[in-house]
């Protein structure tokens, strides 16, 4: 399968009500994509490919926020 067509699967997928499992899985999926599509950037430097980076680590971001909680706030 195409890399871009398992970012589209990825970024299409609900993450609600996920196990922690799940997310941690998410996560990884999410980072390897990352770093697949930025090997093929530093190639070819397409922004498109930029843009769903951008959006993967968007992505992968909120999982983590999830996976570690918030940090408290003025404690």
């Amino acid at each position: 399968m195409d890399i871009l067509e398992e970012a589209t699967i990825f970024e299409e997928t609900k993450m609600t009500h996920m196990s922690t499992s799940d997310r941690v899985t998410a996560s990884r999926e999410a980072k390897r994509l990352i770093l697949e599509i930025n090997e093929i950037y530093k190639k070819t430097q397409d922004a498109n490919l930029m843009d769903v980076m951008k959006r993967l680590t968007a992505k992968k971001k909120r999982i983590d926020i999830r996976l570690k909680g918030r940090p408290n706030s003025g404690i």
